[in-house]
């Protein structure tokens, strides 16, 4: 069994190494994807070290800030074709728990798509202001109005798919690129008949860094979600594609007793 945790990262530097040790010490079975935004504070240079340590970290180099849902879809591409079983999002701050991997792992025999869920027994958010709080419970009620999706928490972003469900999404086919794309992995995979279940987590606030959240990416987000409903009802098939990869991406991996490789197209 093969798990693979895909981390985008952007100015991630002071937190990748400990979250990328955390993950690789629950077994043999956990693998890391890195994927990085070229980021200015030296990430994807630390990156590029961690790949050198361990046969278990890759790390695809991007040209830019392409946003959080093509850096997802990319990794899940990646994922795909290495053969990994269950691929899991995760974000690089600690705000997500890299010891719940196992609870998601377990989960996996009852549902094709666990999402770890901040409101699946009250509310289980630490640090946030009443501002944050009010903008994620806003959010998942108007992401549930517009989709139907019958889930505690719509938005989150710590969750485990099981390799069927991202082949048959076609993750070159993702709607939206920014927070709503939570929303919108949730709702092709509840359209599609796969069974979604929560598993309750603490969500604490980074310590270290800054939050990537804004007023404008979720006023961003409430209009890409009801876009995302709209179309699906005028085109029930497919959504407006995007592009996920660019030819100017690299991937940096390390195979077993060599030096790592030399960059290469991630979209081979």
């Amino acid at each position: 069994m093969k798990a693979t945790v895909v981390i985008p990262t952007y100015n991630e530097r002071d937190n990748l190494e400990a979250i990328v040790n955390e993950v690789l010490g629950l077994g043999e079975e956990y693998h890391v994807l890195i994927v990085d935004d070229n980021s200015p504070d030296g990430t994807g240079e630390l990156a590029d070290e961690l790949v050198s340590r361990s046969s278990r970290v890759e790390v695809i180099h991007r040209p830019q800030k392409q946003g959080l849902g093509t850096a997802y879809c990319t990794g899940f591409k990646h994922a795909l074709e290495n053969r990994s079983d269950y691929i899991i999002e995760m974000d690089a701050d600690f705000s997500h728990d890299p010891h719940r991997l196992p609870d998601f792992l377990a989960m996996m025999g009852d549902y094709d798509l666990v999402i770890g869920s901040r409101y699946a027994k009250g509310i289980a958010v630490v640090n946030w202001s009443i501002k944050r709080l009010v903008l994620s419970l806003s959010a998942n009620l108007y992401a549930r109005w517009i989709t139907g999706l019958s889930l505690s928490d719509c938005t989150s972003g710590f969750k485990c798919f099981s390799r069927k469900v991202l082949e048959s999404i076609d993750v070159e086919r993702v709607f939206s690129n920014g927070y709503a794309f939570q929303v919108e992995m949730n709702y092709r995979a509840q359209r599609q008949g796969y069974r979604l279940g929560e598993l309750p987590i603490i969500f604490v606030d980074r310590k270290v860094g800054q939050s990537k959240m804004s007023t404008k990416i979720a006023r961003d987000a409430f209009w890409h979600i009801f876009r995302m409903r709209a179309t699906s009802l005028i085109r029930p098939v497919s959504f407006a594609r995007i592009q996920i990869s660019n030819p100017n991406s690299t991937l940096l991996a390390a195979t077993p007793g060599s030096e790592p490789q030399q960059p290469m197209d991630s979209t081979r």
